[in-house]
């Protein structure tokens, strides 16, 4: 299960259009125990439950692109925010995606995004909290 995560982290980040870098790894592994032990501090558990395996991913893989940007190892500009489509339009009916993408800097995006990252699911992890004794 240990490379089934680190490979779907990999995975992830790749969707956001980052390309792993060396000494990467390392920091994924690191950010994994990290977000690992506070999931199961928080609900008091031994093992995380499968339910939460996406959670913990994309907990991962926000702290990760934060640390890398904290750290100034990352270029914000080459990862990709656009939709696949910013309008549809058939016949009289058009669909606009991307609502107020253009009023945001890459970088406003990608602090969205992190924040989106690190904090969805909280609620769906306290359900899984165990009363210590």
């Amino acid at each position: 299960m240990e490379n089934n995560i680190i490979d779907e982290i990999e995975k992830r980040l790749e969707s956001f259009g980052y390309i792993l870098k060396d000494g990467d790894k390392w920091l994924i592994g690191f950010v994994r125990e990290k977000i690992e032990n506070i999931i199961k501090l928080d609900c008091n558990i031994g093992e995380i439950p499968k339910e939460l395996h996406n959670i913990e991913v994309d907990m991962i893989v926000g702290e990760f692109l934060f640390t890398k940007k904290n750290m100034g190892q990352l270029d914000i500009e080459s990862l990709n925010f656009e939709a696949v489509e910013k309008s549809i339009s058939e016949g009289d009916t058009k669909v606009d995606f991307a609502i107020g993408s253009g009023s945001q800097t890459p970088e406003q995006r990608f602090d969205s995004l992190v924040a989106y990252l690190t904090t969805y699911g909280k609620n769906k992890i306290l359900t899984f909290r165990c009363l210590r004794w």
